[in-house]
């Protein structure tokens, strides 16, 4: 089981929704893929911000981004609140 930590932040590569499925498919494969990085990685319950996903979609649904860095914050025992680590410009 992973270590436990209180805060920090990860980066996420997304190479691998590109590589799977079909292109209408990768912004939903890459909200998906997010949400099993994390939990893998945290070792417990995700709560996705809705800023996470909308800069998913910013750039549709067929161009996610290759990478989402993203900031952790434990909320409590084992439940993580996942917030976008770097604010975007539109």
């Amino acid at each position: 089981m992973p270590k436990e930590k209180a805060e920090g932040i990860l980066i996420i590569p997304l190479r691998y929704v590109y590589r799977a499925g079909s292109r209408r498919d990768r912004g939903k494969r890459a909200i998906y893929y997010i949400k099993k990085f994390l939990t893998r990685h945290l070792g417990g319950k995700v709560l996705l911000d809705p800023t996470i996903s909308h800069y998913i979609y910013i750039r549709k649904i067929e161009k996610p981004p290759r990478r989402v860095a993203v900031r952790f914050i434990k909320i409590d025992s084992g439940v993580y609140k996942v917030t976008l680590a770097v604010e975007v410009k539109r």
